[in-house]
C-alpha cells in the first residue's frame, strides 16, 4: 500500500483506508452485515467506513484486519497508521457551522484532487464564482441568514478555489449549461463581473470551459450536474460526486465512474469548444 503525501488531507486518508478495507473485505468474502457485527456495529457503518464518510477508530480496523486475514505486523501497521493520521481536521472545519456535514467530505476530496471535471446546470460553479454572485446565491437561498453568516459562507467558497492557484495547480474541466449563465444571480453589474472572470480564467492553462448551448436539447447528462475527481495516489480511486438538496452520493464503484466517465466525454463533445465559448461568453457580456 502507498500512503499518500500528506498535502493529500486527511479526507484522502480516509478514501485511502476505507477503499483497502472493502478489498481486503471482498476478498476474504465478508458481508458488510457480518463484518458490522464483528466491530459492534452495522453494515451500514462499514459502508461509511469504506466511503472514507467518517472517522476511524483503531481498535475497529485492528479488528477488521484480523477477521480479513491481515495478521503480519508489517501489513497491518501501514493502514493502522495512516488510519490514524486520518483523524487530523482540514482546514474547511473552521467553517463546520456553515458546512453541511455531507459537503464537508466533498471540500476534503476537492483539496486532494489534481483533476476535476464537472458538469453544472444551474448555476457558475463554485470554484469559478467572484464574491458577489456568491453572496447574491446565499442571500436567494437563505434570505434570513444573518450577515456574518453570509459573509462566513462567500469566504468559505472562495478559500476552495486556492486550488486553481496553489503549485501545481489542479485541473479544472467544466462543462456548464447556457441557463446557468442566463439566470440572473445579484443584478446586472454582478452578472456582467461574473462573465468578466468566466472569461479572464478561462485564459488559465489549467482551467477549460465549455458551454452547451440551449439549442443543442436534450444530450446525455439530463440527469443533472455532477463533479469527478481524480487524484494523484494510486490507492485513491476517481469519484463521481452528485449533490442532493439535503445530502450527496459519493460515487467509486469503477462501472459507476466509467457510466459518468463517458457522459462527460459526450458532454464535451456536444457542447462549443473552449474558443467558440469564449466567443459565447464575449458576445453575453455585450448584451
Amino acid at each position: 500500500m502507498t500512503a499518500p503525501d500528506a498535502a493529500a488531507g486527511p479526507t484522502a486518508r480516509r478514501i485511502v483506508v476505507g477503499a483497502h478495507l472493502r478489498r481486503l473485505r471482498e476478498a476474504a468474502g465478508v458481508s458488510r452485515e457480518d463484518a458490522g457485527y464483528h466491530v459492534r456495529g452495522s453494515a451500514s457503518k462499514i459502508s461509511r467506513m469504506e466511503l472514507g464518510r467518517v472517522g476511524f477508530k483503531e481498535r475497529d480496523i485492528s479488528d477488521l484486519l484480523t477477521l480479513y486475514g491481515v495478521v503480519d505486523e508489517a501489513q497491518r501497521e501501514p493502514l493502522l497508521t495512516l488510519a490514524r493520521d486520518s483523524r487530523s481536521d482540514g482546514w474547511w472545519h473552521r467553517y463546520d457551522d456553515v458546512l453541511e456535514s455531507w459537503f464537508g467530505t466533498y471540500v476534503g476530496l476537492e483539496e486532494a484532487a489534481t483533476t476535476i471535471r464537472a458538469y453544472e446546470v444551474q448555476f457558475v460553479p463554485g470554484l469559478l464564482q467572484t464574491a458577489d454572485y456568491t453572496r447574491g446565491l446565499v442571500l436567494s437561498g437563505l434570505p434570513d441568514v444573518p450577515p456574518p453568516e453570509v459573509d462566513k459562507r462567500v469566504k468559505l467558497r472562495l478559500e476552495r478555489q486556492r486550488i486553481l492557484d496553489r503549485t501545481p495547480p489542479a485541473t479544472y474541466w467544466v462543462v456548464m449549461d447556457e441557463a446557468a449563465l442566463r439566470r440572473p444571480v445579484g443584478g446586472r453589474a454582478v452578472m456582467q463581473a461574473q462573465l468578466q472572470h468566466l472569461l479572464d480564467v478561462a485564459e488559465r492553462p489549467n482551467i477549460t470551459i465549455q458551454v452547451m448551448p440551449l439549442r443543442r436539447g436534450t444530450h446525455t447528462a439530463d440527469g443533472g450536474a455532477f463533479s469527478m475527481l481524480r487524484f494523484a495516489d494510486p490507492d485513491l480511486p476517481d469519484v463521481v460526486y452528485v449533490e442532493q438538496l439535503v445530502s450527496a452520493l459519493y460515487l467509486d464503484k469503477p462501472e459507476h465512474v466509467e457510466r459518468y466517465r463517458q457522459a462527460m466525454e459526450r458532454l464535451t463533445v456536444a457542447a462549443l469548444s473552449p474558443g467558440d465559448t469564449t466567443e459565447f461568453l464575449e458576445r453575453l457580456l455585450k448584451s
